[in-house]
């Protein structure tokens, strides 16, 4: 059971009676900080009572007179200007632990009004190697599918790949100008991204050539005006001082763009045999355009080297998958969206919900300066027509009633338009939310890259993190008093574990609106906010059952049960019942790290409770039979919520 949504509940309805908003203020209902002023705190009085015009302690004496909480809390307590203590029974409390204790879902109570839900995430280019910029949607995207699920919802996991656009005429310019036959065949999808790599350095090559001249111009006109408006700049003037703000703002812009139009043209221009093919393709950046557009037309070579190509990126692509523990339910990429998109268009101008401008096809949002471009000028349909076909099938043929897009902050205006133009194109009763999140940083505060300022794979991002792992596994199993106590092939399980929980953990656990630093010493610590805590904390309480030889099983089927002899017995038993409040929390804000948050609470009172309670040298046989009962349950809900984390466990580190 969820104690906080019964306590707002009833709450609710005791303030039914006292204003028209019950819901809002029964929200006001929290755990507590501190366990002196009990459980869970209401201060919903006050805020009423400045809004009813009365004294706060008086109206929260009457809340609490009309409140129906005797069957599972004590007295209700009030406390200073109108706080409201409340604690729950020790006969309550124990009561649900002990059905906990024998129910596979700990207590888990499946939604009452399940939601269709899909979850797109992921969604790489599969033209290229995933890398680091795709692990924040991909874990993020996996946990909330995980949760949802459940909880009880019917939820779809959908990896909206990019395999239509742009970076597959690159790959067929690439591939029919510049291939490594041996490499290919040895390699295909290593040789098809750098034939990618290479055109698209070509092309940016181009294109900051192209630039740098018009660069120099502006930073040379911004450089006059800011020595201009600092010699002739008025005393205590604010306005002529933000002004100038803005002037040196710019120019350090502009001048942060010549350097890197600079690295771009000097690496190509320092290597010979690069130079040379910048020489031979001046026009390169067109010529990838237009084999993706003979793609798009059907042209029989490029559709037979697409075929080729899409299974084998897709597979490379799922042997991260595979590491990481992500399954989706469908994989419906751009092209599968392709056919829908010429009617699209003509649904909106049908309905005259977009005009043409300049030979495109717009759509005009009230209020926003900016169109939402659904067609452009040469008839070539954009990213944004294929998120509307997308939201369409979606609703048509899969009865969608939310639709959760995992994608970076970038991306947020694009999604804010998306979004006022579904409504507008009819679909305003479903719900559509972008769940964006920051991006990784180096230890530089800069977006993590390798030292060359290359994209960092992510395979070799796991690879790293797991080697790491491995040698903190063999520095501690070599380090037991009894000697080693795993095989070498349970060092490579354990390190494998450790090594993709950790990368995983340690994105989960920051705010997803926040930028964070990869550190991988912080993140495969043994102690602190970690996985490898977390899972150490599950590795010990299997190594109580291991050292007692009691079958974990065979103990809950028994018939004991869960007293409180001690106050951390009590603490350990709330903070267990509170897994549901955390699990709902998740879903309601789309946020992980309240999980993981729970996690770690959880971990720091099983230590407290095994510090301060004997277990196995017990020697009442009820006590000692609770408290395994605690360390069973406190095991499973460790499991069960790295797991909905995508996070494994093991049972010996």
């Amino acid at each position: 059971m969820n104690a906080l949504a019964e306590l707002r509940s009833r709450f609710a309805q005791a303030l039914s009676e006292l204003t028209p908003d019950p819901a809002t203020f029964a929200a006001m209902v929290k755990p507590t900080q501190d366990a002196n002023f009990g459980d869970f705190q209401a201060n919903c009085a006050m805020p009423l009572a400045k809004q009813r015009g009365t004294n706060p302690r008086t109206l929260a004496a009457e809340i609490v007179g009309k409140l129906d909480i005797a069957d599972l809390c004590q007295p209700p307590e009030v406390a200073g200007p109108g706080f409201i203590n409340i604690r729950l029974k020790d006969d309550w409390l124990t009561e649900q632990t002990n059905r906990n204790v024998t129910d596979l879902r700990l207590g888990i109570e499946p939604v009452a009004k399940p939601k269709r839900i899909v979850i797109d995430y992921s969604a790489p280019n599969v033209a290229k190697p995933m890398h680091v910029g795709h692990l924040r949607s991909t874990v993020l995207g996996n946990a909330l599918y995980r949760v949802a699920k459940f909880l009880g919802h019917h939820v779809l996991g959908d990896n909206h790949i990019g395999d239509w656009g742009t970076q597959f005429g690159m790959i067929l310019f690439g591939y029919k100008n510049f291939l490594d036959r041996a490499a290919f065949e040895a390699a295909p999808v290593t040789e098809l991204a750098r034939q990618y790599r290479l055109v698209s350095q070509l092309s940016g090559y181009h294109d900051a050539k192209a630039e740098q001249p018009k660069a120099e111009n502006r930073l040379a006109q911004l450089q006059c005006d800011l020595n201009s408006a600092e010699a002739n700049k008025p005393a205590n003037d604010k306005s002529a001082e933000k002004a100038l703000k803005k002037l040196r703002t710019d120019a350090n812009d502009v001048r942060e763009k010549l350097v890197s139009l600079k690295k771009q043209i000097e690496a190509i221009e320092s290597s010979p045999p690069l130079n040379a093919l910048a020489d031979t393709h001046p026009q390169i950046a067109e010529l990838a355009r237009l084999e993706t557009a003979k793609l798009h037309a059907g042209d029989d070579e490029n559709t037979q080297l697409w075929n080729q190509f899409v299974p084998q990126c897709l597979a490379a692509i799922q042997g991260i998958y595979d590491r990481l523990d992500i399954r989706f339910d469908m994989t419906c990429g751009e092209s599968f969206y392709n056919p829908m998109l010429a009617d699209v268009v003509a649904e909106f101008q049908a309905k005259s919900l977009a005009t043409e401008s300049d030979g495109a096809i717009c759509v005009f949002i009230p209020g926003n300066a900016a169109p939402f471009l659904i067609r452009k000028r040469d008839g070539a349909f954009t990213y944004a027509t294929s998120d509307l076909a997308t939201i369409r099938y979606r609703v048509n043929d899969l009865q969608t009633d939310t639709m959760l897009y995992v994608v970076d902050t970038r991306q947020s205006e694009h999604f804010r338009l998306l979004f006022e133009t579904a409504k507008l194109w009819g679909y305003g009763d479903r719900e559509l939310v972008h769940v964006n999140f920051g991006t990784i940083l180096g230890k530089d505060n800069k977006p993590y890259k390798t030292r060359s300022g290359d994209t960092i794979g992510l395979e070799s991002l796991l690879d790293a993190a797991v080697a790491k792992a491995r040698q903190t596994v063999n520095e501690n199993d070599d380090g037991k008093p009894e000697g080693r106590e795993l095989s070498d092939d349970a060092r490579t399980t354990v390190a494998e574990t450790v090594g993709i929980g950790a990368i995983k953990y340690a994105d989960l656990r920051h705010n997803r609106e926040s930028d964070y630093v990869y550190d991988e010493d912080k993140m495969l610590a043994t102690n602190g906010d970690t996985a490898t805590y977390m899972q150490y904390a599950y590795a010990r309480v299997a190594g109580i059952f291991r050292r007692g030889g009691i079958n974990r099983e065979t103990l809950r089927s028994g018939g004991g049960r869960v007293v409180f002899t001690h106050p951390s017995e009590r603490a350990l038993s709330l903070q267990l019942l509170r897994f549901s409040e955390a699990l709902d929390a998740v879903l309601a804000e789309n946020r992980p790290n309240i999980l993981t948050d729970y996690l770690f609470a959880t971990a720091n009172s099983f230590s407290t409770f095994y510090q301060e309670c004997s277990v196995l040298k017990e020697p009442e046989a009820a006590i000692r039979t609770s408290r395994l009962l605690l360390c069973d349950l406190t095991a499973r809900v460790i499991a069960t919520g790295l797991d909905l984390l995508g996070i494994k466990t093991c049972e010996q580190m």
